[in-house]
């Protein structure tokens, strides 16, 4: 099933997918930060190890199912696969937009 996402989020999880960590940072904000794994994580840098982390740890795919919240808070479910425990597995990705990037992401089960 295809839904529509708002244009960050589309080119995140198209980068994503590729396996683009370049591609994937530029959808987010220069001050932007991300919670996932129980660590945050703040400003380009610090996402991009993070990127770069799970990337190479997990390789995961994302396919995401349904979008809720409002224009600027959306929450998307997502199918993620990849090499971890329990793989297939259904995340929560809570992000907030502004200015066009994604300002934060937090990821859960």
């Amino acid at each position: 099933m295809r839904i529509e996402l708002p244009k960050p989020l589309a080119a995140y999880y198209a980068a994503k997918n590729q396996k683009d960590v370049a591609g994937m940072l530029a959808c987010f904000a220069a001050d932007a930060s991300v919670h996932d794994e129980g660590q945050d994580r703040r400003g380009h840098a610090e996402i991009r190890e993070w990127m770069e982390e799970t990337t190479r740890k997990y390789g995961v795919t994302v396919d995401p199912r349904e979008i809720s919240g409002g224009a600027d808070k959306p929450v998307v479910a997502a199918l993620v696969a990849g090499n971890f425990p329990g793989s297939p597995v259904t995340l929560s990705y809570h992000f907030t937009l502004a200015d066009g990037a994604i300002s934060h992401l937090e990821i859960n089960a």
